[in-house]
């Protein structure tokens, strides 16, 4: 058997200025996409999953982005056509495997994942099964899935199942083609907006284990939460339920619904908490034990945030922090002057705050250059195994503060940037760093205790705040009389 794979993965903020253009997507094609076999990975999952069970992998294109502006309409429509022309040049096929992401909005598209599998599927036709999988952190349509055969998001956030949920889409067409069935999914939408929210804890974990006992049911293929991605300008925001049946209509939409209520019943549950810096700082002084985390989750990159913002290290700066470090802010231009002068230079630095205003203003201060890496890093807990390049990083002290200065805008996964530099947050008292949620992958088990702090930003949980030019249907909580019709 045979089984294309390909994808554009991107995670939509529709807030942020500039456009997304084509040079701002890596993009693997042949022997680059099946090097991921291994990786946790959507992609390395497929690789895998296909390459145990005696299946051909043939790799088309994959690309995908850090979160940011809309994508351009050329940058799509050139990835379209390549994956259409290679999915065609490519025939005949078993199977066709998509990674998606779920939120992804092109200029003049407010749908991508639709688009693109409608395009697929009318090239390849009803014959030949096409299954796609997701990041959780998606606004999805019944459009979409009706050209697909499964849908199937990450169950986890911090996305630590993605190779998971590639496996079970590969386990799917083998079943569809060794049993002759069709599978149906239902998408049922819940006018929620939901802030970036962990299933490692609290209410999401609470929610996860109701979805999973209810993809135990006989016939039920998958149930997959996508809990939404709030920082869009779109009339598809909201919080969705995606259940894939072994072609059941009726158990699907059963299934979709119950669970809408579930999430509905529990919206109170979802509302958004976070604390300024300054009261992070004096909460997280308090614990007796160390290190404590404080995620600075309003300038997460990994939601569209440029990363550069200094609200949360200003505070740490004069509050006089000893044993702190801050991992890590994005400045190239930094970067570049403390690798020029070189470790154990003593530089004059203009620290952060170049995207805007909002995230704060430039730190001024003499910083002294403690050691400095190429940024070519292993990522070790989410997507454990892919390559995590953020260019060249340094190591600046300001004050009693270690502050880990990157050249590429990506949040903190786990700890390998501070490692990089020679920092083990261990013997650390306050280790903070710019990510809402997947930084638990890597620090969930080393911290003492994790603090949020949520300044003003692009990905802030004061999610209310923003603009709705586009919302066309009542959403909760920004209309507290929002009505969810079952």
């Amino acid at each position: 058997m045979r089984f294309a794979i390909a994808g554009i993965s991107h995670e939509t903020n529709t807030y942020r200025r500039e456009q997304t253009d084509a040079s701002d997507f890596g993009q693997a094609r042949g022997e680059q996409i099946l090097r991921s076999r291994g990786n946790a990975t959507d992609i390395g999952g497929f690789v895998t999953a296909c390459e145990s069970r005696g299946i051909e992998p043939v790799p088309i294109l994959t690309v995908g982005a850090e979160p940011s502006g809309t994508i351009a309409r050329a940058a799509y429509d050139g990835f379209k056509a390549e994956i259409l022309e290679g999915i065609a040049d490519a025939r005949p096929l078993d199977g066709v495997l998509l990674g998606l992401h779920g939120a992804g909005v092109v200029d003049g598209i407010d749908d991508l994942e639709a688009d693109l599998s409608e395009a697929v599927r009318d090239l390849i036709g009803e014959g030949t099964p096409l299954v796609g999988t997701f990041d959780l952190h998606g606004n999805v349509s019944q459009r979409m899935a009706d050209a697909l055969d499964g849908v199937f998001a990450c169950h986890q956030y911090p996305h630590m199942d993605p190779h998971e949920r590639s496996e079970e889409a590969v386990a799917l067409i083998v079943r569809m083609l060794d049993e002759s069935f069709r599978p149906t999914t239902f998408v049922e939408s819940v006018p929620l907006l939901v802030p970036m929210t962990t299933t490692f804890v609290g209410a999401g974990q609470a929610m996860l284990a109701e979805m999973l006992e209810a993809e135990s049911t006989p016939g039920v293929i998958d149930v997959s939460w996508f809990h939404g991605f709030p920082y869009a300008d779109i009339d598809l925001v909201g919080t969705h339920v995606a259940v894939t049946t072994d072609g059941d209509q009726q158990l699907a939409e059963s299934v979709a619904k119950r669970m809408g209520e579930r999430l509905w019943e529990s919206r109170e549950s979802f509302r958004p908490r976070g604390l300024t810096p300054e009261e992070a700082i004096e909460r997280a002084l308090q614990s007796d034990a160390w290190p404590v985390v404080i995620n600075e989750t309003s300038d997460n990159p990994g939601c569209g945030g440029p990363g550069d913002g200094t609200h949360l290290l200003r505070a740490m700066i004069d509050a006089g922090l000893e044993d702190a470090c801050f991992g890590y802010i994005v400045d190239a231009e930094t970067a570049r002057q403390a690798v020029e002068a070189g470790a154990g230079s003593t530089i004059d630095v203009v620290l952060g705050a170049r995207y805007d205003d909002l995230h704060g203003t430039p730190i001024h201060a003499a910083a002294y250059v403690k050691a400095i890496h190429d940024g070519d890093l292993i990522l070790q807990a989410m997507f454990r195994g892919a390559r995590w390049r953020i260019g060249p990083i340094v190591r600046l002290v300001i004050g009693g503060v270690d502050v880990v200065v990157g050249s590429r805008r990506s949040q903190t996964f786990d700890t390998e940037p501070f490692l990089a530099v020679g920092i083990d947050v261990t013997r650390y008292r306050v280790v903070a760093l710019k990510s809402s949620h997947h930084f638990r992958g890597g620090f969930q088990d080393l911290a003492a205790e994790i603090i949020t702090a949520d300044p003003p930003g692009l990905t802030t949980h004061r999610i209310n705040g923003f603009e709705r030019q586009n919302l066309k249907h009542a959403v909760w909580p920004l209309n507290a009389e929002t009505e969810y019709i079952r």
